[in-house]
């Protein structure tokens, strides 16, 4: 049992400058016991209100120096504090706040919120074993307009899709990553890492590109990405949610039928998903 959704913004001055971390927490438990289920008996229940409440005061105490850290504080408190705690979780995401500039000089008080994915973490512990930690990415939304295809697929009576060797690769990602055993990481620059992994993969280099002859090859080139260049990263899961879009027929409408207008096929669609570990 646990506590969902429990929003807040931690706000801090360093000077004149001003600095926001805004993040949605879910913490759950599992107790040594089941009094409360089997007995009626809550002698044991840590009230789902006392859980909210000692998230906001980590916040104000620890502040949220990264987000792994803050679950990380999380989940160290519950399996501290309380003896009948034998198993806690505690996933975090940040709201993407970030600073404006103007002329490249940062505004001391004032923030954009820019939807390029939202980041995550998890943290779970069971009393006598190790704390491990999970962080991810999600809803980061990315679009390449050429150097995609799918050709030389399975065929059969049922198959109505042409072979494309030019279309548009669409879809909205999310990927999330296990570190194993928690360590001594500086999870903000491990999870920049990754992010331009996932970038770098997706697109190809600015100046080509990378052919992409199906989701499927683009996840696997991500996640081989990551696992090169990020040795903290143990298993890494991606799954992509593609957006098809279709050419408009602009024949009837006394256009030529060149590629330049298209709409996305909202449903259904498809999806690709790979998890992928170091041996």
């Amino acid at each position: 049992y646990g506590k969902n959704t429990i929003k807040l913004l931690r706000r801090h001055k360093e000077g004149k400058k001003e600095f926001v971390k805004e993040v949605e927490v879910c913490t759950h438990l599992r107790l040594t016991s089941a009094y409360e289920y089997l007995d009626g008996n809550n002698s044991f229940v840590i009230p789902t209100d006392t859980m909210k409440n000692i998230v906001m005061v980590l916040a104000k105490k620890n502040g949220i120096p990264s987000l792994e850290q803050f679950a990380i504080d999380i989940c160290t408190h519950f399996m501290t504090t309380f003896s009948q705690v034998a198993y806690v979780k505690t996933y975090v995401q940040e709201v993407p706040w970030q600073r404006l500039h103007k002329n490249g000089v940062p505004h001391i008080h004032a923030f954009m919120c820019v939807p390029d994915g939202i980041r995550f973490c998890e943290a779970e512990q069971c009393r006598n074993g190790p704390l491990v930690v999970f962080a991810g990415i999600k809803d980061l939304k990315l679009m390449k307009t050429t150097l995609s295809g799918f050709e030389g697929f399975y065929k059969n009576e049922h198959t109505t899709l042409p072979e494309r060797n030019d279309r548009i690769l669409c879809g909205e990602l999310f990927c999330k990553w296990s570190y194993g055993e928690c360590r001594d990481f500086d999870f903000d620059c491990i999870w920049n890492k990754v992010r331009e992994c996932i970038l770098d993969a997706f697109s190809g280099p600015p100046d080509c590109g990378v052919y992409s002859p199906s989701y499927q090859k683009t996840v696997n080139s991500i996640q081989m990405c990551v696992l090169s260049k990020v040795s903290e990263v143990q298993v890494i899961e991606v799954i992509l949610n593609n957006t098809f879009y279709t050419v408009v027929d602009m024949k009837a409408l006394g256009c030529t039928n060149d590629k330049e207008v298209l709409v996305p096929v909202e449903a259904p669609y498809g999806s690709c998903a790979c998890t992928l570990g170091r041996k």
